[in-house]
């Protein structure tokens, strides 16, 4: 396990100076592990009440009626399996009619029983239709700014694949609006980075301090290379070196050439970070991207929302004025499934 503090800096800085904040990562690399990490590293520390909550089951819902109700339940229940005191108070009696102001109001009422700051992570933001996400981006802008005269949430962050400012034109798009009230009260948008290479050698250093395997150093190299650090491709392709090309057979040093296979392994099979992979390259969007850059063109309206889409789900880069691959995996990924 890599300290959460190295990914992310600044993050419990922002929780107490009470903040509001965004965090996104592209897909798999490591977001939910990172924040039950800070929830419980948070929590230990005894100033505040940390919860961790996942919105992604909210993709079903398109009407805010249902949304934000089922919003306000997946709430209380992150809250009923918390150590938090008074938790049978939130939501006790909720008025599920009142979805305008439901997650305001029981917010506020639960915050003014509680003895210490609520801090609230909402992961998987990205997965709430356009619909449901303006009531409920509307409930925490105005919980946020009648802070100084009601209780409210002390610090929270979302958290997606995209920053929440790239939701705009689909929201406006979807909802046929002519503006979306700008959601302002996030202090900051962070990006929660890639292992680097010496973030790798710690990693895979706790294996070794556990069995006493070794990884060669040229496997490390080839490794981060391979995977420019995203974290789950990382952890992949240890994992099916130890488990099923050495059987968990821990006298053997772990090589560059085992990893090779591995990855070859991992891609032919399609594991699941691979086929989510191979399904954003179906999208019309994600497509007309890549194909332009597989046909060389130096140009890209670097601000359109498409463009901005296909940067935030790391399937490429844009480093120096170049737009890549994000990593040689994903290159060959391209290579191997973009013509299905």
């Amino acid at each position: 396990m890599i300290e959460t503090s190295t990914r992310l800096k600044g993050v419990e800085k922002l929780i107490d100076m009470a903040q509001y904040f965004v965090i996104h990562a592209p897909l798999q690399s490591g977001k939910t592990t990172y924040l039950l990490t800070l929830e419980k590293a948070i929590n230990a520390k005894g100033n505040y009440y940390a919860l961790y909550c996942s919105l992604e089951s909210l993709q079903q819902f398109t009407d805010p009626k249902q949304g934000i109700p089922e919003i306000l339940k997946l709430l209380k229940t992150a809250i009923a399996n918390s150590n938090i005191p008074n938790k049978q108070d939130f939501a006790e009696n909720p008025d599920f009619s009142f979805y305008t102001g439901l997650l305001e109001n029981e917010l506020i009422l639960f915050c003014k029983k509680i003895s210490k700051p609520l801090i609230i992570f909402f992961d998987d933001v990205d997965k709430i239709k356009a619909k449901v996400l303006i009531p409920f981006l509307s409930q925490i802008r105005v919980g946020f700014n009648t802070r100084s005269m009601y209780s409210f949430v002390h610090s929270m962050a979302l958290v997606g694949l995209r920053p929440v400012k790239n939701y705009t034109k689909e929201i406006t798009d979807e909802c046929k609006l002519d503006y979306i009230v700008p959601f302002n009260i996030v202090a900051e948008t962070m990006m929660l980075k890639n292992f680097t290479k010496e973030e790798i050698t710690l990693l895979y250093q706790q294996h070794t301090d556990d069995t006493g395997q070794l990884f060669e150093n040229e496997t490390i190299d080839y490794i981060f290379e391979q995977t420019q650090g995203h974290p789950w491709l990382v952890n992949a392709i240890a994992k099916e070196v130890i488990e099923e090309i050495l059987k968990s057979d821990y006298s053997q040093p772990i090589t560059a050439e085992m990893a090779k296979t591995a990855i070859q392994t991992i891609l032919q099979r399609r594991d699941t970070h691979i086929d989510h992979l191979v399904e954003r390259l179906k999208e019309k969007r994600v497509r007309n991207i890549i194909d332009s850059m597989i046909s060389g063109e130096t140009f890209f309206d670097r601000l359109s929302d498409n463009f901005q889409y296909v940067v935030d789900t790391g399937l490429i880069n844009d480093l120096q004025a170049k737009v890549q691959p994000s990593n040689p995996i994903y290159e060959e990924v391209i290579a191997r499934y973009f013509i299905e």
